[in-house]
C-alpha cells in the first residue's frame, strides 16, 4: 500500500471518528396543556424567586431575567444528582417565550426553552424543550431530563391552574 493510499485510509477513519462526535446532539421535547390563559403560566414561569415552592427540577434561579443576564441555576434531578449551571438568558418575550442557555461551543452546548402557546378557551400549551450539541454531549449525563421537565410541566400545570381556581373564588 501506497503512502497517498495510507493517508486516504487515515482520513477517511479519522472522519468516520469525529463527525458522529462534532455533530452529536440531542433533542429533549415535552408538552402540558395548561387549563389557564397565557398571561397566568407567564406570570408563574417568570416569578423564579417563587421556584422553590412549586418547581421539583429547578429548585432556585438567582439573577435578572433579562436577555443577556446570567442565571445560576439549581438542578435536581429525579436520579438525586444535583448541578449547579450558569446560562445566559437568551429569549425573553412576554407571554410566549423565556430561552436559556450557553457552555462552551463546540464541546457542549444547551438551549433550554419554555414557549407558550395560546389555545382556544383560554388555555395554553407548554412547549418545553432543549437541545444539547457537542462533542461531549454522548458522555453527558442527560437521561433523566426528559422526566425532570415533565415533572416541572405537572407542577407548573398544578400551580397556574390552582391559582386560576382561587382567583375565581
Amino acid at each position: 500500500m501506497n503512502t497517498a493510499s495510507r493517508r486516504r485510509r487515515w482520513t477517511a477513519a479519522f472522519a468516520a471518528l469525529l463527525v458522529p462526535l462534532t455533530c452529536s446532539c440531542k433533542h429533549i421535547h415535552t408538552e402540558v396543556v395548561i387549563d389557564a390563559p397565557s398571561a397566568a403560566v407567564w406570570e408563574v414561569l417568570r416569578d423564579t424567586d417563587a421556584y422553590p415552592a412549586w418547581n421539583p427540577y429547578h429548585v432556585r434561579v438567582d439573577g435578572v431575567l433579562a436577555e443577556g443576564e446570567r442565571l445560576e441555576v439549581e438542578v435536581h434531578k429525579p436520579n438525586g444528582n444535583e448541578l449547579v449551571i450558569h446560562p445566559r438568558v437568551e429569549v425573553l418575550e412576554a407571554e410566549r417565550e423565556l430561552t436559556w442557555g450557553g457552555g462552551v461551543p463546540g464541546v457542549f452546548v444547551g438551549h433550554h426553552v419554555f414557549r407558550l402557546v395560546p389555545l382556544p378557551g383560554d388555555r395554553t400549551r407548554l412547549i418545553h424543550t432543549e437541545v444539547f450539541r457537542g462533542i461531549a454531549v454522548p458522555f453527558a449525563e442527560l437521561d433523566t431530563i426528559e422526566a425532570g421537565y415533565e415533572q416541572v410541566n405537572r407542577a407548573l400545570a398544578e400551580r397556574v391552574e390552582s391559582r386560576q381556581r382561587e382567583a375565581a373564588l
